[in-house]
């Protein structure tokens, strides 16, 4: 595997799973190195001074370290899904959820790190998002319309993370198109496989093969 591009990632980590699933739909191999974020390996911050996974360190030496990069650089190895047929539209749908969400999102989760509202005000912020995808899924199967894209893949990781803050209140939100979306997703086959666990990469031993060629 010595040839691979090599993956730096961490599992729950919703940049690095949408980065994971573009991988694993082109059926790129890579070279998979999870990483604990409390404890970053040198080799990590030596590729990329921000030392945020995703990392992608090709085997010209040249690195990707921003999530919706490495989608497409997967992408354009491989796209049997289509996913790479966004529009103006969808690509604004991933910076709002980038943008504005994924700040009121941080603030629900991690609300006693926010003390100047409730978790309640955070959630009410961030479900303008939400209520916008209920809207888009009202009408159609996928954000982008009868197909998945990139836009779906770049947003539902981060919607999991705002479900799985309160899955109580979530079960009986009003918005029932965005969970059977985001279910769906849930349940994929491609979603099982870049959600698998893998040992802590332990410096100058070899990470492991991705997506597994048993496909399992």
């Amino acid at each position: 595997m010595s040839d691979l591009p090599v993956l730096y990632s961490f599992r729950r980590c919703p940049y690095a799973i949408r980065a994971r699933m573009a991988i694993c739909a082109a059926g790129v191999p890579v070279q998979l190195r999870e990483v604990l974020l409390k404890d970053k390996p040198a080799a990590l911050i030596e590729a990329s001074a921000k030392a945020t996974v995703p990392v992608l360190v090709l085997a010209d030496g040249r690195v990707i370290d921003e999530s919706l990069a490495v989608i497409d650089w997967a992408l354009q190895q491989h796209d049997p899904e289509g996913w790479v047929d966004t529009t103006a539209e969808t690509e604004a749908l991933i910076s709002q959820c980038d943008g504005s969400f994924k700040d009121w999102l941080d603030q629900y989760k991690y609300a006693d790190r926010y003390p100047g509202q409730s978790p309640g005000y955070y959630r009410e912020q961030a479900e303008l998002f939400i209520a916008g995808l209920e809207q888009r899924l009202a009408q159609q199967q996928y954000l982008g319309g009868a197909t998945a894209t990139r836009a779906d893949v770049a947003v539902f990781p981060f919607v999991r993370q705002f479900a799985g803050v309160d899955p109580g209140w979530w079960q009986g939100a009003p918005y029932p198109e965005v969970r059977r979306w985001l279910s769906d997703w849930l349940a994929s086959q491609a979603f099982t496989r870049v959600m698998a666990k893998y040992p802590a990469w332990q410096p100058e031993g070899p990470g492991v093969l991705f997506p597994d060629s048993s496909g399992s």
